[in-house]
């Protein structure tokens, strides 16, 4: 099997980048300890956000009854995800595993906070949207920073909103953006799975860069 071990101590942040996963199967089943934890919260709450609004928060969930019910809710999204597909699609999708909510025994349930800063949010007036990717940032800080500490992370996207937002009892005004799933793994794929199995390849980066304006390709 095709996997990274990189050592963390040694690990840079490009390393990091090139390492990380969306774990899946990987997962050892036991908890990730609480100083690591805090650590990787740490890492994600140092994130930047428009207007220092900082409006993430991060619901740690471990209850097993809580863990059960989201991941039998995930498998009944993830089955008519499957159902709306063509044949030849649904034979690809059919390994493919799309979460590890129980195997991982922690998640992380990212929410995000409107209204954090108050009414003027500096940076925020012209593209509202700034607020969202803010939240976004200290997930992709989070990821990172459990990268170099060689623990696994995997994002859970098949769900409704309303069901997550009332499963951990979430204020009507902030909403769910992301369930991490979070533990200790055995190894790093070092290919990611949905190249693995086919599902899609990743762009070459001269195919993604452009010069000037979105006609003119970069040319090395």
């Amino acid at each position: 099997m095709d996997t990274v071990t990189v050592c963390a101590a040694e690990m840079t942040v490009y390393e990091a980048i090139r390492t990380r996963r969306d774990v899946r199967a990987e997962f050892t089943g036991e908890p990730i300890d609480e100083a690591t934890l805090w650590r990787i919260l740490a890492a994600a709450h140092c994130a930047p956000s428009v207007g220092n609004s900082q409006p993430w928060d991060f619901v740690l969930v471990r209850n097993s009854a809580t863990l059960r019910k989201f991941a039998a809710h995930v498998a009944e999204k993830r089955l008519e995800f499957a159902r709306s597909l063509p044949a030849e699609r649904t034979r690809t999708f059919e390994p493919i595993k799309i979460e590890g909510i129980e195997e991982s025994a922690t998640g992380i349930v990212v929410t995000h906070d409107d209204s954090r800063g108050g009414p003027h949010v500096l940076g925020r007036a012209t593209v509202p949207e700034t607020g969202v990717y803010s939240t976004i940032l200290a997930i992709q800080n989070l990821w990172l920073a459990a990268t170099a500490e060689q623990v696994g992370v995997g994002w859970v996207s098949f769900y409704d909103a309303a069901f997550l937002a009332e499963l951990i009892e979430l204020p009507a005004h902030m909403r769910p953006v992301a369930w991490l799933c979070i533990g200790p793994v055995t190894e790093f794929q070092r290919v990611p799975d949905l190249e693995r199995f086919g599902w899609r390849d990743r762009r070459p980066l001269t195919d993604a860069v452009y010069r000037e304006s979105y006609g003119e390709r970069r040319t090395e």
